[in-house]
């Protein structure tokens, strides 16, 4: 007779990998706790930043932390640790990753635990978390071959309902356009917003190329402004490329030379279809490729430099 009829689920692979921090204690990630009456879990009240090492240093640690700090002031969430404090949390937490290799960071900050209730005032100190693992780059043929996308059905959450300029932990709204993505066998979905207009996909901001102008939607879309979406601004100058705001629609897609996608964690992806539509020449474009190869070698440069 097995003495343990109810053995230990064995963690899936990310979760075995990963290094958590919870209020400044380090544990693995299959011992890593909150309780259940933390509001981040009972309602997604929070905020969250991913970052990611070049050379296993922090890319852009402030950029992300001002972001963070400006989605909790947005929900008037109190974030108590200073920035030096994450930033040590953030070091002692991936120190414990594989030596080896790039890592992915998570910095979660909830209303805390408290009373069932909507009433912050039940919660008396925020919760902090820090997840690091491994990072995974993209697969090579993601570069050499491009992606597919799909526009969602779901829009875009309305600025005056949940704001998307807040990085929120409450993510249905990009869960469900995802899960379309998944269903047509699609790498992403596009989230149109209540106008009609791009917006961004479920994971990542947008841009097209035509004649030569690399173009992105407007804040005023209702987006969350991405570290890598603002970065591209400051990489397209470099490289003598034109990098502007535009209202974009899907109507536009037939006329784009090329569409990519940019995220903290995958950089810069090129489009190649969207549904059943082929962007450009179907193959990835010269602009992304230029844009992601300075990318790089300014995310190799700032990191050596914090040597």
């Amino acid at each position: 007779m097995n003495p343990n009829p109810v053995d230990a689920p064995t963690a899936p692979a990310g979760i075995a990998e990963a290094t958590v921090n919870v209020n400044g204690v380090v544990t693995s990630g299959d011992r890593a706790v909150v309780s259940v009456f933390d509001h981040g879990f009972l309602y997604g009240d929070g905020v969250y930043e991913t970052l990611r090492t070049y050379n296993r240093r922090p890319f852009l640690p402030d950029r992300h932390l001002a972001r963070l700090r400006a989605s909790a002031a947005r929900l008037s969430l109190e974030v108590p640790p200073s920035d030096a404090e994450l930033e040590s949390r953030l070091r002692d937490t991936m120190r414990a990753v594989h030596p080896q290799g790039e890592v992915m960071l998570r910095i979660l900050v909830t209303r805390g635990v408290g009373d069932l209730g909507y009433d912050p005032a039940v919660c008396r100190t925020p919760t902090v978390v820090i997840i690091a693992r491994p990072h995974r780059e993209s697969p090579e043929r993601v570069q050499r071959d491009g992606v597919r996308l799909v526009v969602a059905s779901v829009v875009r959450n309305h600025p005056r309902s949940v704001d998307p300029v807040i990085k929120s932990n409450n993510l249905l709204n990009n869960v469900l356009a995802m899960q379309e993505a998944v269903r047509a066998g699609a790498y992403e979905a596009i989230l149109l917003n209540h106008r009609g207009e791009l917006a961004e996909c479920s994971q990542s901001n947008l841009f097209v190329v035509r004649d030569g102008v690399v173009l992105t939607p407007p804040l005023d879309a209702g987006l969350l402004e991405g570290v890598t979406r603002n970065l591209l601004f400051e990489v397209g100058a470099e490289v003598g490329l034109a990098v502007r705001e535009a209202v974009l629609r899907e109507s536009d897609l037939p006329d784009v030379d090329e569409l990519f996608i940019t995220s903290t964690t995958r950089e810069v992806v090129p489009v190649v279809e969207v549904g059943s539509r082929t962007i450009g020449s179907g193959s990835p474009g010269p602009v992304a490729r230029r844009l992601l190869r300075r990318l790089r070698e300014r995310a190799d440069r700032l990191t050596r430099a914090a040597d």
